[in-house]
């Protein structure tokens, strides 16, 4: 079994995320875990799990729809991106090497560039050099800056045309261990505090090992968020993140409201702490890896 989490830049009109997780349930042999919309990111999560080929299936019928009605010439968001199917990361599960999921990557890019003629860069550990492991690195400039960007040589895609798609911009996939997205929502609409808690906790400032993050406004709800990514559980905690920014949002005179996951988390990341302490919004067991999993396979 293999993880697939697509990243799609649409948040706002429900049939299109509606038609992009039909596409998934169509595909025998993919069980679609979880997906979830925001508008203030204009971004859509989706978690899904199977073997390679109907993977494969799945991803190809998600990215033709994405790239027919997703036009990111018109496209606002709270979120970065570069393309209509932004990024396509796969994960190992279970007996699943890392290999297998570098392999799956490189097809599954291959096929997206020639059947639709989106440019591909491959990530983490499917980067075909160093510059490209961190999907910050590829995706910096956004859509707008694509163009800019694909002129350098040290950027031509690994698959696909040399200048982005029109619409659809470029496609970043990879493969990757689990990463736990997992944002923490402060009483306040204050950007600038949020942008400094993310500035503190994240690790290329010297923050917390294999943090990711970033301060963004909710303005659907007048509040900010920390955003994060945890990339390595084992080395920063979901709880000690938690905790690192509600004592730097005490610091700042600011309550912390809520925390929230994107996508699934997997059962030994919630060892040490409780969805309580994490003040996690619209948890249940539905959110845990591997019991929606189970679940969904014994149906």
């Amino acid at each position: 079994m293999i993880e697939c989490v697509p990243n799609v830049s649409e948040g706002r009109r429900p049939a299109v995320v509606e038609m992009l997780a039909a596409d998934a349930r169509a595909v025998a042999g993919v069980h679609l875990l979880d997906y979830s919309a925001d508008p203030s990111h204009n971004r859509s999560v989706y978690t899904m799990a199977g073997e390679a080929q109907a993977l494969k299936t799945a991803v190809l019928a998600m990215a033709w729809s994405a790239v027919r009605t997703i036009d990111l010439r018109g496209h606002s968001g709270v979120h970065p991106r570069m393309g209509a199917i932004d990024v396509v990361p796969f994960i190992p599960l279970g007996d699943t090497t890392m290999g297998e999921c570098v392999s799956l990557a490189r097809a599954v890019g291959q096929a997206v560039a020639e059947r639709l003629n989106v440019p591909i860069y491959l990530y983490e550990e499917a980067a075909s050099n160093e510059s490209r492991r961190r999907l910050e690195n590829i995706r910096r400039g956004g859509f707008e800056g694509l163009a800019a960007k694909m002129n350098d040589p040290d950027w031509t895609p690994d698959f696909g045309p040399s200048t982005p798609h029109p619409t659809a911009g470029a496609t970043a996939v990879g493969a990757r261990r689990a990463l736990i997205a997992f944002n923490v929502n402060l009483a306040t609409n204050n950007l600038s505090v949020a942008r400094h808690i993310a500035a503190v906790v994240r690790e290329h400032n010297g923050g917390l090992p294999a943090v990711k993050a970033l301060g963004l406004a909710l303005p659907e709800r007048d509040i900010v968020q920390v955003s994060m990514n945890l990339t390595d559980f084992e080395q920063t905690s979901v709880e000690t993140a938690f905790q690192r920014v509600a004592a730097e949002a005490a610091n700042a005179g600011v309550d912390v409201l809520e925390s929230e996951l994107v996508g699934l988390i997997p059962e030994a990341a919630l060892k040490g702490t409780t969805p309580a302490r994490l003040r996690l919004r619209n948890f249940s067991d539905e959110r845990v890896l591997e019991r929606k999993l189970a679940r969904l396979i014994s149906e």
